[in-house]
């Protein structure tokens, strides 16, 4: 059994912009704690984070990593995640592990877009939040203006202060005296004082009256309190030269929250498409064990490896557990801590603890793994990712490899969720989804140096959507005789059109027994492969409800398939007949860069189709403009927003909504489409 308690684990995720210095914080973390004797460097593909063989090729992070050490007592659990745009999937998905959430920023460049992003995230996560400015070695900077920014935007008070030239900090929270380099420690010691005091009228009422400060002992409670409040303190470090770090260790150890505190996990109990309630884990290592699935990683020697971490009961090695809503149980054989990208086995889990088990097929990504059936039913409320819009056709250089093709994408799509293979029977294409080039390059380098198989690839196909525009009714009559029992199903159904985003409702209507119950299900798949395939340009038919009202049956010639190839036609004449729209899908878009190329940027996206929907100062001399922009006029944006800012813009994509095409890019679309129809 481990030697520590719930009480004393710290589960963190560093989160931030690219080239922050959050591996290097890494590093420096576990350097200070003792668990490694020296520290790695980024540039040198030698940190514990960075040990993929991509990774060091780049300079940067493209995963999640995890790594623990002690330090004051406490049993802190490390999430490194990468800082570009185009992996924050990684980043997005680490916060379900965490209570306590670390914002890198780096002091030269100030607030950058994956900041501002991942602050949302875990606001919407209501997780703790801390800001670390790091790099406060560097020449040049403004760290007074950054900490007026910081405080002005994110509700933050600076925990410790620059001292001796950025050589080291001072903390002020313990202490009311000494010299910052800039800024007053009594001013920021009383300052942060009144805050934490707010949250207990008992330490509030000593203080006001008698002008008592609470003592070290007493500060852990009501600082976690202004924590989950919102509250985000501000720290400062070089993690290259270890200012800031031990004090850093300091926080970490004595003023976040462990796993019984902070803002519980929004866990939720209810069957696929029933009722649902919140459901709150107890952290009691005396429970039924209830953990979660947040990375799931396809390792060559340890097969499929789910990480997790554990919420409820103790969980121990050869413990059999349930994966989601499963009947049969595995067998959790050995159960393992993970250092980077070592395992190091271990007997037991508790409550708080992030372990992993591998050699587990039935494990997926958002799974809950529970040992007793009174937790079935149970799952962690989805997180909010972005949506993957950029794509690229894939096929094999070589015939015979497509079942391999395939296999290779479902094991890279298991490990990231925002990566996303789709499969358009309409266009015979495997296209490959991704938040951005550079994520989609990765995939197919790891393809190739990882798993030895070559792809060609064609341009980014726009994922262009069909609805309708007014109601319509269709029939079909499927009546096939050869000699010997035949096939007969007979549909009528009627559209209508839904709202943008309402996906697609399949109703029932049929009275009388005219369908038998026994045949809808067919009808329905019909409807939703002719949806699915496309009827005017081959794309994916939204926002449409399909009303199935009558229809007929032969005693003996019915059969499933007739019921297929009934429905599949009837709404495909319906289609065709209330008005096809073909839509295209329209992106909300951030882009940080020099002020200077406002103009530029903003003339360019107008000409795109796109329109500004506002601007903002994003401090150091640049700027934040958002808009939206159909998708299709961003193909090689990066390459243009280089163009445009000497390679100093930096951008991120979210779909906003789908909007109908201009009449002449939908005649080029739907004019040469031919419908493939089977031969029944």
């Amino acid at each position: 059994m481990p030697h520590y308690t719930t009480q004393s684990i710290r589960n963190i995720a560093l989160v931030g912009h690219g080239a922050a210095g959050k591996t290097t914080l890494a590093e420096a973390l576990l350097n200070g704690a003792g668990a490694i004797k020296n520290k790695g460097l980024v540039e040198k593909g030698n940190t514990v984070c960075d040990f993929d063989p991509q990774e060091k090729a780049v300079g940067h992070s493209l995963q999640s990593a995890i790594v623990h050490f002690e330090h004051e007592n406490a049993r802190v659990h490390l999430l490194d995640t990468p800082g570009y745009p185009d992996f924050a999937g990684q980043a997005i998905a680490a916060l379900e592990a965490v209570d306590t959430v670390l914002v890198v920023v780096n002091a030269q460049n100030g607030i950058e877009l994956m900041t501002e992003r991942m602050l949302r995230w875990a606001k919407e996560r209501k997780l703790c939040t801390m800001i670390v400015i790091n790099k406060i070695d560097a020449d040049n900077l403004d760290l007074p203006g950054l900490v007026a920014e910081i405080r002005a935007r994110f509700n933050g008070l600076v925990l410790d202060l620059p001292a001796h030239n950025a050589k080291e900090v001072v903390e002020v929270l313990e202490h009311e005296t000494g010299q910052a380099d800039f800024g007053s420690v009594a001013e920021a010691h009383s300052e942060l004082i009144e805050r934490i005091v707010e949250e207990d009228m008992n330490l509030l009422e000593k203080y006001l009256e008698d002008g008592e400060e609470p003592k070290s002992a007493e500060m852990h409670s009501p600082f976690e309190s202004a924590l989950r409040a919102g509250f985000a303190p501000i720290l400062f470090t070089s993690a290259k030269t270890g200012a800031g770090i031990n004090e850093l260790l300091h926080v970490i150890a004595n003023l976040a929250p462990n796993p019984t505190e902070g803002n519980p996990p929004p866990f939720y109990k209810g069957q696929p498409g029933g009722p649902t309630e919140t459901f709150q884990a107890d952290p009691d290592p005396n429970q039924h064990v209830l953990a979660h699935v947040f990375k799931v990683v396809s390792d060559p020697y340890m097969g499929k490896v789910g990480i997790f971490r554990v919420y409820q009961g103790t969980l121990k090695q050869d413990a059999l557990l349930f994966v989601g809503d499963s009947k049969r149980p595995f067998k959790a054989a050995h159960l393992y801590r993970v250092q980077g990208k070592d395992f190091q086995e271990v007997d037991a889990l508790i409550p708080g603890d992030i372990g992993a088990v591998a050699k587990v097929e039935e494990i997926m990504f958002d799974a809950v793994l529970h040992d007793s059936h009174d937790e079935d039913y149970i799952h962690l409320k989805p997180l909010r990712f972005p949506q993957s819009m950029s794509g690229l056709s894939v096929e094999t250089k070589r015939k015979g490899d497509e079942q391999r093709l395939f296999d290779i994408l479902d094991k890279l799509a298991l490990e990231d969720p925002t990566f996303i293979v789709e499969r358009r029977p309409a266009t015979n294409e495997t296209v490959i989804l991704g938040l951005g080039d550079a994520h989609l390059k990765t995939k197919l380098e790891k393809m190739a140096s990882q798993y030895k198989l070559e792809v060609d690839t064609k341009p980014p196909l726009i994922p262009y959507r069909e609805t309708i525009s007014e109601p319509a009714e269709g029939h079909y009559r499927h009546k096939k005789q050869t000699g010997g029992a035949g096939q007969f199903g007979e549909v009528f159904l009627r559209i209508e059109p839904l709202e943008r985003g309402a996906g697609v409702e399949f109703v029932d209507a049929v009275k009388g027994g005219t369908i038998p119950g026994v045949f809808m299900p067919a009808v329905e798949k019909g409807v939703r492969q002719a949806l699915e395939g496309g009827v005017v340009a081959g794309f994916p038919v939204i926002d449409l409800r399909v009303t199935v009202y009558d229809g007929k049956t032969h005693s003996v010639d019915s059969k499933e398939i007739a019921f297929v190839t009934a429905g599949r036609k009837a709404v495909i004449e319906a289609i065709r007949a209330a008005k096809p729209l073909v839509l295209e899908p329209v992106v909300d878009i951030e882009i940080i860069a020099p002020e200077a190329t406002m103009g530029d940027i903003t003339g360019d996206l107008s000409a795109k189709r796109g329109h500004i929907t506002g601007t903002d100062s994003g401090g150091q001399g640049r700027v934040v403009i958002s808009g939206k922009v159909p998708l299709g006029e961003l193909t090689d944006y990066q390459s243009r927003l280089n163009a445009l800012t000497g390679g100093r813009g930096h951008y991120a994509i979210e779909l906003s909504h789908y909007a109908a095409l201009p009449p002449n890019i939908q005649q080029q679309l739907t004019g040469g489409f031919k419908l493939k129809e089977e031969e029944d």
